[in-house]
């Protein structure tokens, strides 16, 4: 994997690696932390202050999670918060999310309280990387997850979601040969999916993702028999699950593949009381918030992401005392960028 192409960000002289950051996680020190009631307080009053509205991605710490206007994945984040008439958005989350939001919100200031909060997958492919790809596949449709930098959005004719890829794909004629990215597993799962055979995906992963494999899926079955399985398509398990759950073998009983967001849809409505999660562990947070009477288990406790974990409420407040970090796409990239997303959005 390579390190995305940043060149254009305001912060890219400072942006580390995210790869290298995933080897040598820095997780902040509780020692000498403000009080969290104390930093709660200082957090809604500049709030209020600065007209600001806060999001946080379901993978963020609980006490972050609990403070935000919005949680959820990504995009339904930014969206949220376009609808707001804030002036200031903080995004709790990695910072291509705080991108998309700037794209989305461009009357808006956007602030990401950890500029090295990066995305091993986002960064599995560069704006150059794609352009090479597409000269080697001339009149090819490329279909670009959200999870990627504003400069590969600026080179994509689509964006998805993990919960509309497969709807999005298939709006595609089957004429077109399409370029998939970035992640290989959720590529290989809308191929699966659409039975389509021109269908190319880049082979790139969210390094927490890959490592959730049949061997963690066998041990939380064993551990946990009568529990329902989430299993998100990024994982590194979903090309064994599909084919598994397609021939209905025994193993993947009471097995779901989903998305965050239809998670907490399908937890809310099922009568089961046990679960399974197979996602960064995050989200076991927000799962057990809304249902206090059902139980959620880890796929692995070491299901973590490390950039997901940088922001705390110190720095959240750090980030609204002192404007930092603002995150800027230059109007070029971003009004290239706005399209494959305002064409995904379009897609009923």
């Amino acid at each position: 994997m390579n390190k995305s192409d940043l060149s254009n960000n305001s912060l890219s002289s400072s942006f580390s690696d995210p790869l290298t950051i995933a080897k040598n996680p820095v997780i902040p020190s509780k020692r000498n932390m403000p009080n969290n009631v104390q930093l709660v307080k200082e957090i809604l009053e500049l709030k209020q202050e600065k007209n600001a509205v806060i999001l946080a991605h379901n993978y963020q710490i609980p006490e972050v999670q609990d403070i935000a206007d919005f949680t959820g994945d990504s995009l339904g984040l930014s969206l949220e918060a376009a609808k707001t008439t804030a002036d200031l958005i903080v995004f709790c989350g990695v910072y291509f999310m705080a991108e998309t939001a700037a794209i989305l919100s461009p009357e808006k200031r956007v602030l990401i309280p950890d500029k090295n909060a990066g995305c091993s997958l986002a960064s599995s492919i560069t704006a150059q990387q794609l352009r090479s790809w597409k000269s080697e596949h001339p009149n090819s449709i490329v279909v670009s997850y959200v999870n990627t930098t504003a400069a590969v959005k600026a080179e994509s004719d689509y964006c998805c979601t993990s919960t509309n890829a497969v709807k999005i794909v298939e709006s595609i004629p089957e004429k077109h040969q399409i370029l998939f990215l970035p992640d290989m597993f959720l590529g290989t799962y809308v191929q699966k999916i659409t039975g389509r055979k021109n269908i190319l995906v880049w082979w790139g992963e969210c390094h927490v993702h890959a490592a959730i494999g049949s061997k963690e899926i066998s041990k939380a079955r064993h551990n946990h028999p009568k529990a329902k399985f989430l299993i998100h398509p990024e994982c590194g398990c979903i090309n064994s699950a599909m084919y598994l759950t397609s021939e209905k073998d025994p193993s993947t009983t009471n097995g779901k593949i989903l998305s965050t967001g239809n998670m907490e849809k399908y937890v809310r409505e099922s009568q089961s009381t046990e679960f399974v999660v197979a996602t960064e562990n995050g989200m076991l947070h927000p799962l057990r918030k809304k249902n206090p009477g059902k139980t959620f288990y880890p796929i692995s406790d070491q299901s973590v992401c490390e950039f997901m974990k940088m922001t705390n409420l110190e720095k959240l407040r750090n980030s609204l005392r002192e404007n930092i970090f603002e995150v800027k796409v230059p109007e070029r990239i971003a009004k290239q960028a706005r399209i494959p997303l305002e064409r995904m959005l379009a897609i009923k």
